[in-house]
């Protein structure tokens, strides 16, 4: 915390500094947006102090700024020589909140060159401005008895911040060298964070480092990382919707479905619904497909959510293709969108699904016929010849998808009686799911409600010695009555 003041004074201390900068992050990304390289240089020089320790930051900035508009130095010399009377009474930023305005500046600045596709500029940038938060970080940690200490969890929400662009910007490049050394750095990042506690970095890092490695399709590295490393559980939101949307990635390539599905479902349901179309657009595909190669059939409703159409229309279609179990249709389709579903990052989970189709057709041949030749299921399923048909029936009736004997002389399939579902295990796996589901939920909300709110304001007024004051305070009028009405009668 702090504000306009003498800059070795600090005026107001946050209990938890953390939570009040990502406030101000979400309330004030809306402004942000329209800021330009003057309005930051501008802001810069007449925030912070250029004697006092952002004085690197404030001369980057205004360096930037000079570069971007041949003008801004003019500009910056009125405002300055026009305002240096309210300045000098004002005074700068105070230590701790300078320290916070000088990395949102930094980062407001590479979000604005990285847009502008001048990657090389940006990544310069954006590597000073971690290496200034982190040495900051490292000044305050060596005065943590001092007022330099309070509020130094106020620069991890910053500093996951240029961890994040610093990501994005080195993607752009598309530098495998930049993008081997980062590697290093992010795991050395990450491990400091987890010693300091920073929450806000450790989530970040973790995400980004997820994310880099599957782009660059390194599955069971992703795995052992996901594995071993824990995601914090005080991280923000859209964090956690990342790290779910991760996870679920990775253990569908792993052909773990079921704990995909759970995962994606879980990150859809935490998503905010009024921003972030595209992430939820991303996760919704996937939770498709992942739904289709679990056996399953989304819901119609699904595919024309609002927003979704158009983006899951070759979805839509597929999913027909493998519930009618047509395998003709289902290739046909996936030849015509090939180019989109590499795009997506879908195509090599979609290449699965032709023994989905293959098994839904059979289940409804199963159903409508009790004795069919093979030569005959061949031809319904697009296969090439009855051998093939035997192989996949064969397939089918181990994995317990069909209850039939193939007659391998006659070249026929012979479908037993059906038997009733609830005399099979289908019922218990089911209910078992739910409760599973149900339980989740029960301990999140126990977790959520262990520790009752504002709970920690009573312990920092008994250690400011103001409890008894509170106390009297929280009386009625009528028990402020009666003890009056005592005290007059013992003095009479």
């Amino acid at each position: 915390g702090g504000g306009l003041s003498d800059k070795d004074r600090q005026l107001f201390t946050y209990t938890n500094p953390a939570k009040v900068v990502r406030r101000w992050l979400g309330t004030a990304s809306g402004a942000s947006g329209k800021a330009t390289s003057s309005d930051i240089g501008a802001a810069a020089a007449v925030l912070l102090d250029p004697e006092g320790s952002c004085h690197e930051g404030r001369t980057i900035l205004m360096s930037v700024c000079e570069s971007a508009d041949g003008d801004t130095d003019m500009e910056i010399e009125a405002d300055d020589a026009k305002d240096g009377e309210e300045i000098k009474e004002k005074g700068y930023l105070t230590v701790s909140s300078s320290r916070e305005v000088e990395a949102w500046l930094l980062s407001l600045q590479v979000r604005i060159l990285w847009k502008e596709e001048k990657y090389t500029d940006a990544m310069n940038l954006v590597q000073k401005g971690v290496n200034m938060v982190l040495a900051h970080l490292d000044i305050a940690a060596e005065n943590m008895t001092s007022s330099l200490g309070v509020s130094i969890s106020s620069l991890f929400p910053l500093l996951a911040r240029l961890y994040r662009y610093r990501s994005l910007v080195a993607d752009a490049t598309k530098d495998p060298a930049m993008t081997a050394s980062l590697r290093q750095e992010m795991v050395h990042a990450h491990n400091m964070a987890c010693l300091r506690r920073d929450v806000d970095s450790q989530a970040t890092l973790l995400n980004l480092m997820l994310r880099d490695l599957l782009m660059h399709s390194q599955i069971e590295q992703a795995h052992k990382l996901l594995s071993n490393a824990t995601f914090p559980e005080t991280a923000s939101n859209n964090e956690l919707c990342r790290y779910l949307y991760y996870s679920g990635r990775i253990q569908a390539l792993r052909l773990e479905y079921t704990k995909a599905f759970s995962n994606l479902s879980q990150c859809l349901r935490k998503a905010p619904t009024n921003t972030g179309l595209g992430f939820r657009i991303t996760a919704q595909r996937l939770l498709v497909v992942v739904q289709l190669l679990m056996g399953e059939i989304p819901e119609r409703h699904v595919f024309f959510t609002k927003g979704m159409k158009t983006e899951l229309a070759p979805y839509l279609a597929i999913t027909q293709a493998v519930r009618r179990g047509d395998l003709a249709v289902f290739t046909k389709v996936v030849s015509e969108q090939a180019a989109r579903l590499q795009q997506d990052e879908t195509y090599t989970l979609i290449s699965r699904l032709a023994h989905q189709v293959v098994k839904a057709g059979l289940r409804k041949l199963h159903v409508s016929y009790s004795r069919l030749s093979l030569q005959d299921v061949a031809d319904r399923l697009g296969l090439p010849s009855a051998t093939s048909a035997e192989f996949v029936v064969a397939k089918a009736v181990r994995d317990g998808v069909l209850d039939a004997t193939i007659h391998h002389e006659e070249g026929y399939v012979q479908s037993h009686d059906l038997v009733d579902v609830y005399a099979t295990k289908e019922p218990a796996e089911a209910f078992h799911r739910r409760i599973a589901y149900c339980l989740t939920t029960h301990n999140d909300a126990v977790r959520g409600m262990r520790y009752p709110p504002d709970a920690y304001k009573k312990q920092l007024e008994a250690s400011r010695g103001n409890r008894r004051g509170k106390k009297s305070e929280d009386k009625s009028d009528e028990e402020k009555a009666q003890e009056l009405e005592d005290e007059l009668e013992e003095d009479y």
